[in-house]
Parts: C-alpha cells; sequence; structure tokens
C-alpha cells in the first residue's frame, strides 16, 4: 500500500444504551475498524472515536424496568459496549460517553450556545408524534399502519413549550453541499434518499425536553427549566471527544487538527439525523462538515428482523466465545455487503467458516507450512525467482482490493483476497511441490507460494488482523528471505 501522511478521523454513531450490543452494533464497529487499520497501514495519523450515548426517554424507561437508576443502568450497559473492543479486536483510539460532565457537557453546551448566537434557536409550543425508540418527533409520513416503521410501535402524541432549531433556514446549504459531494454520502441510493427527503422541504426541529418530563440529560444553558433533545447532546459527541468546549489552547488545538471527521459510520434509520440535521447545526455553528457518510443497512436473522420478542437477538460476544474472533469479522466483512442489508443464519456462518477459512485460507497455508520448514529459510531474488504470472496475479488482487476499500466495498475487497487464495491453490495443485525430487525447484515452487501468501497476509491484515499476524508467524516473506514453520491449524474445522 501506498505510505501516505494524512489525518483521518473516523466515528461510529455513539451507542445507544437502552440495551445489551447486538451484531448490528458489532458490523458498525468492525466496519469503522477495517477503515481505521487500513490507513494507519497507509502512514495515515488516524483517530477511531466510538461510544455511547446515555441520555433520553428510552434510557430511562428501561433502567426503570431494570430496578435501577439512570445512572447505573447506563454505566452497566455502556461497559458492555466496551467489552467490544477486546471481543471484536477493535483498534478505537477514544470512547465517549454523553454522560460523561467533564469531556462532553462543555461541547455541548458550546455548540448550543453558537446555535443560539447564531439566532437560529427559539421557543414554541408544539404538539406532535413523539417516537420514544427514536427519541424523535416524527411525522404521518414516517408511519406505516399508524406505527414508527422502524421501531414498530405507535407514537405519543405529546404536547410542550420546547426550543427549536431553525433547520429550515439551511435547506438550500444542505442541498448544494451534498449534490456537489461537499459531504458524500454512500451508497448513492441513500444519497438519493436525502435529497428526495430535501425536495420535500425542512422544518424546523424540536431541540428539548421540558425538565419536568425529562431530567435525564445535559440541561440547556441559561434555561434550567429544559433539557437538551438528543440533537444537540448526542451529535455533539464527534466534537466534544476531540476537545470542543474545553476551552483550553491545547484541547482546540486537538479540535483544529482533527476536525472534520473523514468518515461517519452509521446505520441507515440515523442517516436523516446526520444527513440534515448534523449539517444544518455545523453550518450554524460556522463549522466544515464531515466528508462521508457511509451508511450500512440492517442485519435480520434468518430473513427475520432481530427482536427481544422474537428471541432472535445474536450477541456477538456469543458468537466469538464459539467460532473465535476472525471468523465473526469475517462473516459479517464479507456475506454482508457494507451498504446494504443483510442476513445471518448459523449455517450460513459455519459454511463460510468452513469453506472460506478451514478448507480455504487455513488449508493453504498449512500446506505450504508442512512442505516448506524443512528448507527455512529459503533466500530468492525477486526478479529472478518470482514468476510474471504469480506477480501479476498479485497486482490485479491488490489492484481491485485498493479500488474497493475506497469505494467502501468491503465484501468485494475480501474476494479480491480470496481471489489470491484461490490462485495459489491452483498454483500448488499445478506444480505439485510434494512430488518434486530436484531441491531447488521446490525452493523456487514455494517461494512463489510464500509470495502469493505474503501478499494475501498484507491484504488481510485490516480484516482479519489476528490471522494475518498468525499467518506471519507461519510464512512471513520479507527483505529477500522466505521464513516457513507449521503451526497450529488457523482455523480448526467446525
Amino acid at each position: 500500500m501506498k505510505k501516505s501522511q494524512s489525518k483521518f478521523y473516523i466515528t461510529t454513531p455513539i451507542f445507544y444504551t437502552n440495551g445489551s450490543p447486538h451484531l448490528g452494533h458489532a458490523f458498525t464497529s468492525v466496519l469503522a475498524d477495517v477503515l481505521a487499520r487500513y490507513h494507519r497501514i497507509k502512514g495515515d495519523n488516524v483517530r477511531f472515536l466510538t461510544g455511547t450515548d446515555e441520555h433520553g426517554a428510552t434510557n430511562v424507561r428501561a433502567a426503570e424496568a431494570a430496578g435501577k437508576s439512570p445512572v447505573e443502568f447506563v454505566t452497566e450497559i455502556s461497559a458492555e459496549f466496551r467489552e467490544l473492543r477486546n471481543a471484536l479486536n477493535l483498534s478505537w483510539d477514544d470512547f465517549i460517553r454523553t454522560s460523561d460532565q467533564e469531556r462532553h457537557w462543555p461541547g455541548a453546551e458550546k455548540l448550543w450556545r453558537k446555535l443560539a448566537r447564531a439566532g437560529d434557536l427559539y421557543r414554541k409550543k408544539y404538539r406532535g408524534l413523539y417516537c420514544v425508540g427514536h427519541e424523535a418527533f416524527i411525522t404521518e409520513k414516517d408511519l406505516v399502519g399508524g406505527k414508527c416503521a422502524h421501531h414498530q410501535k405507535e407514537p405519543e402524541v405529546i404536547e410542550e413549550e420546547n426550543w427549536f432549531f431553525r433547520l429550515s433556514k439551511y435547506q438550500s446549504k444542505i442541498e448544494s453541499s451534498i449534490k456537489n459531494q461537499e459531504l458524500r454520502i454512500v451508497p448513492e441510493s441513500r444519497r438519493n434518499e436525502v435529497l428526495a427527503f430535501l425536495g420535500g422541504g425542512l422544518e424546523d426541529v424540536s431541540f428539548s425536553r421540558p425538565r419536568k418530563d425529562l431530567s435525564w440529560g445535559v440541561p440547556v444553558p441559561d434555561d434550567l427549566d429544559s433539557t437538551m433533545y438528543v440533537w444537540c447532546d448526542a451529535l455533539a459527541n464527534y466534537l466534544s471527544a476531540i476537545g470542543y468546549g474545553q476551552g483550553q489552547n491545547i484541547e482546540m488545538s486537538k479540535f483544529r487538527e482533527w476536525w472534520p471527521a473523514q468518515v461517519h459510520v452509521l446505520a441507515k434509520d440515523i442517516l436523516r439525523f446526520h444527513a440534515l440535521i448534523w449539517p444544518g447545526m455545523l453550518l450554524s455553528a460556522d463549522l466544515p462538515l464531515p466528508q462521508t457518510l457511509l451508511v450500512h443497512g440492517f442485519i435480520t436473522v434468518e430473513s427475520q428482523k432481530m427482536s427481544k420478542t422474537v428471541g432472535n437477538v445474536v450477541n456477538p460476544l456469543t458468537l466469538v466465545r464459539k467460532y473465535g474472533i476472525d471468523p465473526v469479522r469475517y462473516y459479517l466483512l464479507r456475506e454482508i455487503a457494507s451498504t446494504e442489508d443483510g442476513d445471518f443464519s448459523v449455517s450460513k456462518f459455519e459454511q463460510r467458516y468452513n469453506g472460506d477459512l478451514a478448507n480455504g485460507l487455513g488449508n493453504l497455508v498449512a500446506r505450504v507450512a508442512a512442505l516448506g520448514e524443512k528448507l527455512s529459510p529459503i533466500r530468492f531474488d525477486f526478479k529472478n525467482h518470482i514468476e510474471k504470472e504469480i506477480d501479476a496475479a498479485s497486482d490485479r488482487a491488490f489492484t481491485g482490493y485498493e479500488h474497493h476499500i475506497a469505494e467502501f466495498r468491503f465484501n468485494e475487497a475480501l474476494a479480491d483476497i480470496w481471489a489470491l487464495v484461490g490462485a495459489a491453490d491452483r498454483y500448488i495443485n499445478k506444480k505439485k511441490p510434494w512430488a518434486i525430487a530436484d531441491e531447488n525447484e521446490l525452493r523456487r515452487v514455494l517461494t512463489n507460494a510464500g509470495y502469493l501468501i505474503g501478499t494475501i497476509t498484507n491484504l488481510l491484515e485490516p480484516f482479519l488482523p489476528e490471522s494475518a499476524g498468525k499467518i506471519k508467524k507461519q510464512i512471513c516473506f520479507q527483505d529477500s528471505v522466505l521464513e516457513i514453520k507449521k503451526g497450529e491449524p488457523l482455523f480448526p474445522r467446525r
């Protein structure tokens, strides 16, 4: 990979703490992790942020149902999200909590005051449909059969006086920023969805709740009777985590170093908040827009929506305990397109595990390690010993891989790697190294097979970092020396 020296700030959405992590959270996190690792390998200065969204009515109700205080409940759930770091081998640099009054609240308060100084906040009495699951007021067009299309629950009718943000003021600027790709939305279908919504006109949005009804949250500056609504609280995390609002020179210099974000990774159900409300807030505060919104779909379980009621919620920690970290990462990244809906089933998981990992990559490494250990180390000259067709196959895989990562098509980047796994297998079957009597010829064949495995390992590193490290311990191809030794099976057959 070509080395560069650019900054790369990538975020996941902060995850809502009304329940334990599920496979959808794992998918979001792994997508972001691949990009963070890829850019570190390129030499970029990377900051990878994740965290938890801990305020709001849904969290309060979940805490009450569990017989706990809000702070006790969200702290326990936030700790479960932190566990994903080790469970999925995530490489995030920072974890922000919206209940953190020292790190987060000053940034949310500063952002609120910036919007107020711009004349973009005003009070108004409002009667509307409130979806607790979304923590948002919604409209009739967001309902299907009288229920929220995403949460399958009837909204509550709420009438109250709140602070409103003049989102409508920024309609044309938001629209032009999306059309001219200043704010890139991936995939194109989601970009078109947002532009179609903009065509119907933007309405101003509620930015607060009465504190008597919702005290669990950030108080509105200079109005202690109101609590900040989700937008100025939760979305501000992308700024507060890098020093916004701290008021110290060192912290503000950190903010200026990192903002704007290169990529926000998010699920499709929070697209409008990130593509409409967030840009409006940033424009009001005179801050640059993020560069890209990478929007992924939902994961069903055997074609059914994950639901506690149905009992089909998949806990990623359970999968990892049974199959290992990299098989879970591999399934999410290979079986599910980065920008589309996907499905999980145990049968499909085990097919990928046995077919692609155990019988594919794992078997390839084991074959070469078994054949080459006695001859290691093997010294070679690239120009004279690497066959042209082997070098060409490696180049084709690398070119496709780079293109697909640039387009956020991670499943296709993995397909490029596995095409190389197939090429290496075919090469070994063609050359039949187990039948070669001439030791120099055997060294040459193993060198070419090792070269392909070296390319596979390098390309695999952002996706399956643990496995890439294990392969390098068995087959290390660098500095004109190929070292080979047998090791434990990468993926024991299930």
